[in-house]
């Protein structure tokens, strides 16, 4: 796998870097795709100050400091975070480009809690999901019957094998 790839948002260049098994993308190539801010980095400095100040929450904390490829061609240390922590600041930008994000999230989060309630849900998002990318409907029912299978042989299996299993 590629370990440093650049990314397109809305033909904004967005920097990443693979670390630690997952996608960490630079900060201030986000809050510059989502403000057109003239200058991202100071936007990104003020906008930790202002969510401190506001929510009590240290931006900062959820931030790596990695090494990317800066316009220069040297790599130099940037904040990036993981898509976890990418989701977080992007809810605290306040621009028009960030609301669809936020919508999105507020949409996923509330289908969670549907299927908490109801797991049944899952299981038929994930059908339609498949059904979205083309999988015809065969693959699709055994795709979802060997899921079945392998969760109640999981189930069977872990109280036996605790110790060989991780369970």
């Amino acid at each position: 796998m590629e370990q440093n790839k650049i990314v397109v948002f809305e033909s904004k260049k967005i920097r990443r870097v693979w670390y630690n098994e997952e996608w960490y993308f630079s900060v201030v190539d986000v809050v510059f795709a989502l403000t057109d801010s003239v200058n991202a980095r100071d936007y990104w400095f003020r906008m930790k100050d202002r969510v401190k100040i506001e929510d009590g929450i240290e931006l900062s904390t959820i931030c790596r400091q990695l090494k990317l490829e800066a316009p220069d061609g040297k790599l130099r240390e940037t904040d990036c975070a993981n898509t976890k922590n990418m989701f977080r600041i992007i809810q605290s930008v306040p621009s028009p480009k960030a609301e669809p994000f936020k919508q999105w999230l507020a949409q996923v989060g509330y289908e969670r809690v549907q299927e908490i309630e109801n797991p049944e849900l899952a299981q038929e998002r994930m059908k339609q999901l498949y059904e979205q990318k083309g999988y015809p409907k065969d693959w699709i029912d055994k795709r979802l019957r060997g899921i079945a299978i392998r969760q109640n042989l999981t189930d069977e299996l872990c109280p036996r094998n605790s110790r060989i299993l991780q369970c």
